[in-house]
This record gives C-alpha cells, sequence and structure tokens, in this order.
C-alpha cells in the first residue's frame, strides 16, 4: 500500500478502503502480526546468521541490510513500533476495524523477549540463567548479557533462537510481571495470539529446562495469567498457537482456541479417512480449534498443495467447525513465503481465477447455518467392489431452512459413495442442490435422499459445496 501511494503510510493512514475490503469478505477479527518494537539487538544478531542470510535472499533477491527490521517475535518492548505509528494510530485502526464489526488480535509472546528487552537489565531472575562454562561449551544456546549469561530461548526438539532470551515460566515474579504486560496489552486490542503456548505449561517447561528452571509452581502458568484477565475482560480472547497434540490441555487451561495443526498435516500427508478420524472428536473440543492450512509459519498453500488440491483443502478447513485462519495473500495465490524479520516482499502475479475461488468461498461462509448452525459428520456408505468411498469425507450444516453439504475426494482418484444426509425431513418433496464455487446445480427426490443417501462420484481432489433447499 505504501509502494501504491508513494509515501510510507502507517495504521492510522491505511485507506478506508482497505478495511471496508476486509470487512466485505465477512471476517469477524483481523489478526496484525508484528506491531510490538522490534530489537535492534536482535537485527545485528540475525544478520550474523548465515541460514537467516541465505533465506532473505532467496525471498529477495535484491535483499540489502534496510529490509531486516527485525523478527515479530523478538519483541524489544510490548509498544506499538513507530514505523507503524505508535499506540495512537493503533487506537484509530482499532476503531476502524470496531467500526465494521471486527475484532482486533495482537501477539503475545510468553515463552521469550529480545535480549535489549529491559527484564534483563533490571530482572534477570525472569529468565533461566547460564554459566560462564555453558557460554564457553555451547556459544549458540547461551548469550552474555552486561555481564549476565542467560539460556537463548528454545522448544525441545529444535536448536535455541539465538536472538531470544528465554524467560523462566517458573519464577512468580515474571508470572506477576506477565499478567501487568498483559493487563495493558488487553487494552490495546480483544485478544492475543499466543506464541507457542504449550512451551510454558510445567510438564513441557519441566522437560525441557530441568533444574535450570528450579521447582514447578503448584499452578500452571496459563491457569494464573488467563483468569487474571478475563476477570477485568472477561470477553478478552487467548488463542493458542498449539503443537504436539496439546490443543485439549491448553483448552482446559483457559484458551478459547487453539491452533490445529494436526488437521493441516493430515491435508498434507494423510488420508481421507485419517481426517474423517479427526473429525469424529467431540464437537465442543472442534469448536476451539483454528483451521488453516496456511499462516506465517507454514509454506504458502498454493506451493504445497496443486491448483485443484489447494481447492479442496480449502473447502475443507473452511467449512468446518471452530474458526478459520486465511493468511494475507492466500487469496491471491503467493507462493513466496516471507521470513518474519522483512520489510518488503517479491512481486507476484495475482491469480485471478484463485482469487475469484476465494471470494466465492468467503461468500458461501456468510449463510446462517456456517455461523450459528448445526454442523454434523455424514455418514458414508458404498456397495461391492467400490472402496473409492474411503476417499471422500461428508459432512453437513443446518440453521433452520439454511442446510449445506460438504463432500470432499481426498485423493488423487476418481471416486464414488452414497452420502448419507443426516436430516429427517427430507422425504415428500424435490431437493435442489447448488454449488456456488462450480456453478453446478442438481434436483433430487427427496425419498430417495431420506432412504439411500446421495450419490456422489468425483474426480480426483474433487468436492461439492452444496446449497440444499426445497424445489
Amino acid at each position: 500500500m505504501s509502494r501504491s501511494a508513494s509515501r510510507q503510510l502507517t495504521l492510522a493512514s491505511v485507506p478506508d478502503s482497505e478495511w471496508d475490503a476486509i470487512a466485505a469478505l465477512g471476517f469477524d477479527a483481523v489478526w496484525l502480526m508484528g506491531v510490538w518494537e522490534r530489537s535492534p539487538a536482535g537485527i545485528a544478531i540475525s544478520m550474523r546468521n548465515e541460514g537467516l542470510l541465505a533465506d532473505f535472499r532467496r525471498t529477495l533477491p535484491d535483499f540489502s541490510p534496510e529490509d531486516n527490521v527485525g523478527s515479530a517475535y523478538c519483541v524489544r518492548r510490548y509498544v506499538v513500533d513507530q514505523y507503524l505509528g505508535g499506540p495512537e494510530e493503533l487506537a484509530i485502526a482499532r476503531n476502524k476495524l470496531a467500526e465494521r464489526g471486527i475484532r482486533l488480535i495482537l501477539d503475545f509472546v510468553p515463552n521469550h523477549v529480545a535480549p535489549d528487552h529491559l527484564w534483563s537489565l533490571e530482572h534477570p531472575e525472569y529468565f533461566i540463567q547460564g554459566t560462564q562454562e555453558d557460554l564457553t561449551r555451547d556459544p549458540h544456546s547461551f548469550v552474555s548479557v552486561n555481564g549476565s549469561v542467560y539460556a537463548c530461548g528454545r522448544d525441545p526438539y529444535f536448536p535455541a533462537w539465538e536472538d531470544v532470551l528465554q524467560l523462566n515460566a517458573f519464577n512468580a515474579g515474571l508470572c506477576d510481571a506477565v499478567i501487568a504486560t498483559l493487563g495493558d496489552i488487553a487494552t490495546r486490542c480483544d485478544g492475543v495470539r499466543c506464541d507457542m503456548a504449550m512451551l510454558l505449561m510445567n510438564s513441557i517447561f519441566q522437560r525441557t529446562w530441568g533444574d535450570r528452571a528450579g521447582q514447578p509452581p503448584e499452578v500452571d502458568y496459563w491457569l494464573q495469567v488467563i483468569p487474571a484477565i478475563k476477570k477485568g475482560n472477561p470477553q478478552f480472547l487467548f488463542i493458542a498457537e498449539a503443537y504436539w497434540d496439546m490443543e485439549w490441555a491448553l483448552q482446559q487451561q483457559g484458551f478459547d482456541y487453539c491452533y490445529d495443526k494436526r488437521l493441516y498435516d493430515r491435508l498434507e500427508h494423510d488420508t481421507a479417512e485419517s481426517v474423517r478420524l479427526h473429525l469424529c472428536a467431540d464437537l465442543l473440543y472442534q469448536e476451539k480449534l483454528i483451521r488453516f492450512i496456511e499462516n506465517h509459519d507454514e509454506p504458502r498453500a498454493a506451493m504445497t498443495f496443486t491448483d485443484q488440491r489447494a481447492r479442496v483443502a480449502a473447502v475443507t478447513f473452511a467449512t468446518l467447525p471452530g474458526a478459520r485462519l486465511f493468511h494475507e495473500g492466500q487469496f491471491e495465490g503467493r507462493r513466496v513465503r516471507l521470513p518474519v524479520f522483512l520489510r518488503r516482499r517479491p512481486d507476484e502475479t495475482v491469480d485471478q481465477n484463485f482469487q475469484q475461488f476465494y471470494h466465492a468461498l468467503l461468500e458461501t461462509l456468510r449463510s446462517k447455518d456456517f455461523r450459528d448452525g448445526e454442523w454434523e459428520l455424514c455418514e458414508r456408505t458404498s456397495w461391492p467392489d467400490n472402496d473409492s468411498y474411503l476417499n471422500m469425507v461428508a459432512w453437513c450444516w443446518q440453521k433452520g431452512t439454511d442446510r449445506h453439504l460438504i463432500v470432499v475426494n481426498l485423493s488423487a482418484s476418481r471416486s464414488l459413495t452414497q452420502a448419507r444426509l443426516p436430516w429427517t425431513d427430507l422425504a415428500g418433496c424435490f431437493w435442489r442442490l447448488a454449488d456456488p464455487l462450480q456453478k453446478t446445480v442438481f434436483d433430487r427426490a427427496g425419498d430417495e435422499l431420506q432412504t439411500s443417501g446421495l450419490y456422489v462420484d468425483l474426480e480426483p481432489w474433487g468436492y461439492h459445496l452444496l446449497h440444499c433447499e426445497r424445489s
């Protein structure tokens, strides 16, 4: 937008037409990633990392040091960066979103902070400590800051992140400071997406840091933090970036929504049956999941999935219960994943067909049944010598007279099935089944639908997203 305007735009100067366009697509919330003050120390560290520099140059062949504005997850202060206009302009942008019925989500990074965060000077007890011996032995996992040795942030399965310091989730003083920080953040937005939220759980934190962390508190980190914030802000949303099948545990600790990474992995690597079994989980659990096929950590969907497969993956995640996360650029079919350090991205040609598909999908999702209706997984049946029905998954939505049936073929083979509808009022009339995305219409007798179900024949990676109404 800045390039189009030939001037640097900030949050307050984003044209109203941009917010209008988001509202017109039916979104409930906007997550702005990277609004907090970036770290000069973190930038300097990243510019010495050859792996990151290679990633920057792959993304921007004409990369220059000015393009690296620092990681969005290396936070120096929870103050809106002046590059974006500071706190006052965030407030203006939030008001503009609120006028359009859209909530604002920001990031909170509980596991670590930048090396030049004020806590590293004033509260060394908030951090996992190291020794000079640790620093000599493993300089990639420990760092010296103002004479103190700190552990770099990490999760237990990957090398340390060298540009951040590891906070100690077991420190009572840190917990109080986090509650104060989040209390201030809660005055600026309507919810937070908590980076790597499971790392702060007692069981995981102790397994990661052992004796360095000290004794675990009697009450888990999130069981202290979330109720303290919700007490004064009951509608404030907590969203967990969650991995390792910790979604249920995090929901029990107070999170309103958790990433559904397992669905993403199954859509990318596994069978339709694995997806169906995933959708057999308790509905109350599923309604607190965030479905996606793209975010800033994953490759672009247009790179992960082939053209038709990308469409069926989109129909799948977008029509399931729970929240649906769409990544900026996903609609246009962007293929380059942008590192969170960079201030600009390469030019890419918009895929007009993909954009039209997504706009039609989002328009369909505005139906009352998708927003407020009842969701149900549908039974698939078959006949002898037809195993292809196992490639199919079907589900439906209903809110009064608003009904949709979704059937997807999650395979590279033509597949057939009978999809059994759970509705008991199908008989005695004809039904029109219209797919607004593919502009197809089918008329079927209700008696047949009631007794046998809907016969479905789908090409590889095919789908039906059918609006069902009496004809």
